[in-house]
């Protein structure tokens, strides 16, 4: 017995310390440049002044939305669904490094027999006989080659690309409630602006009104003027339709029916906060769909390993130990223990090409995943390029367009003035009111999609997040996603 237990010993070190085939995993080069196109006046971030970490909506300065954002979390189906995937993953760790032990199975036995004397060839009545028996069975494959380490590898691999999707899906989710929170504020803005308007169109059917009973106008005056009221009326309205539906959409996100949720109305009075720049290199770090991408690529270089691996000869060792005896009086001594031990060696010799076919597989899903991984990479520069451009270009249209709305309000007060004087008619009036009117509205929309693109720019850069977050997720399984 003594014996027995050194060479299962002997025999279990062996497969950690077999050699792995298959390429050792390098991070796949990609093209960065060296700073950003639109980089021009932009601060580049520093250790000091990055984003808030895991709250990056706190740099525009808003309580309700800070308040909302802290509720995208588990109550929020879709993050459900991101967080259940990675604890799935997770928990296949474990699957897999169980393979890295030996399998032992445990069993006892009791039976009898009374052969038939009708057996056929039986010259007389065989005896009956009874079987007393209990047995520890042990069966392992020794991991010469790495095909279980590799496993164990790729599952890690897998369970850290699902942790990486789970915070793309929280940045995403968050950055959508961001999104709909401003829309809902620039509702917001667009209500108040129609709303002073509507006064201010009332005050001048009242003023052609009485200027049409005194006799100093024609009545097309008053139509005009009521035409242009009620239109005004109009768009109030559909702006309230518009906000209801935003604010069911923030409903939605933070996991509650419409009905339990009201934002009180709040014009969107707020400016864009300067977002940190980071490096196009940091950029690398600081995104999780990326950090899924290269996961996977290491990924799909264990696959290759596993697939070359099949190439070589299966060692399995089994062995066995027990009583067995024929009555209860003698199963359980001396005599009746047994064992058994041995080893086999399992090569396929013909399979018709299938380890070849898988083995080049393999090779081209790798090549997949790093074309797959680079393009991430080439997409995530493009949507920083994207929103920096569109942040500088409507910072300038916001300085022409305010300058438009002044010029635009003095040429409503000068007609009006104008008109009270019977010096021009009232179609000019109306025609000044609506381009004032255009151009307050527009004033509001370019507010509002600054504040989109800077949402963009801090989901294009990562929200806060770097690959240190990343759980780290041992070989059995443990970790938790980072939050």
């Amino acid at each position: 017995m003594r014996r027995l237990g050194l060479w299962l010993i002997a025999v279990l070190a062996l497969g950690p310390a077999g050699c792995m085939v298959g390429p050792d995993y390098v991070k796949p080069p990609v093209v960065i440049p060296q700073s950003f196109k639109e980089a021009d006046g932009w601060k580049v971030a520093r250790p000091g002044d990055a984003l808030p970490r895991g709250r990056w909506w706190e740099i525009f300065g808003d309580a309700e939305l800070n308040a909302l954002a802290e509720q995208v979390g588990e109550a929020n189906q879709d993050l459900q669904v991101a967080e259940a995937r990675f604890r799935e993953a997770r928990a296949i760790i474990g699957f897999f490094r169980a393979a890295l032990f030996p399998t032992i199975s445990a069993g006892v036995g009791i039976g009898a027999v009374r052969p038939s004397g009708n057996q056929p060839f039986a010259s007389s009545q065989p005896p009956a006989s009874g079987d007393f028996l209990m047995s520890l069975g042990l069966s392992y494959e020794v991991d010469l080659w790495g095909r279980v380490r590799r496993s164990v590898n790729a599952a890690r691999d897998e369970a850290q690309a699902s942790a990486a999707d789970l915070e793309s899906a929280r940045l995403i989710l968050q950055s959508d409630l961001a999104l709909a929170y401003f829309d809902l504020r620039s509702a917001d803005a667009q209500q108040e602006l129609l709303d002073a308007t509507v006064e201010a169109y009332s005050s001048a059917l009242e003023l052609t009104t009485n200027r049409f009973e005194g006799g100093a106008a024609p009545r097309s005056d008053v139509v005009q003027a009521q035409t242009q009221l009620e239109t005004t009326r109009v768009q109030a309205t559909e702006v309230a339709v518009g906000r209801a539906q935003l604010e069911h959409a923030i409903a939605i996100l933070i996991g509650q029916p419409p009905s339990a949720l009201t934002i009180p109305r709040a014009p969107l009075r707020v400016r864009p906060p300067d977002v940190p720049l980071s490096l196009p290199s940091e950029l690398l770090e600081r995104r999780p769909d990326i950090a899924a991408a290269e996961r996977r690529v290491a990924l799909a270089n264990e696959q290759i390993g596993i697939a070359r691996a099949a190439f070589f000869p299966t060692v399995m060792l089994n062995a066995a130990v027990g009583f067995e005896g024929s009555s209860i009086a003698n199963w359980l001594t001396w005599p009746s223990l047994f064992w058994a031990v041995g080893t086999s060696l399992t090569q396929t010799v013909f399979d018709g090409g299938r380890r070849r076919a898988t083995s080049e597989a393999t090779l081209a899903h790798y090549d997949s995943v790093v074309a797959q991984y680079r393009q991430t990479t080439l997409q995530a520069f493009g949507q920083v390029e994207d929103n920096l451009s569109t942040l500088r270009i409507l910072q300038l249209a916001a300085q022409q367009q305010e300058r438009a709305v002044a010029t635009a309000r003095t040429s409503v007060e000068l007609f009006t003035n104008r008109y009270r004087g019977g010096l021009d008619t009232y179609l000019q009036v109306v025609t000044a009111q609506a381009a004032a009117l255009a151009n307050e509205r527009n004033e509001v929309d370019i507010l509002r999609r600054r504040m989109g693109a800077t949402v963009l720019l801090v989901k294009a850069l990562g929200g806060g997040w770097t690959v240190d977050d990343l759980p780290s997720l041992t070989g059995n399984g443990a970790g938790s996603p980072a939050r």
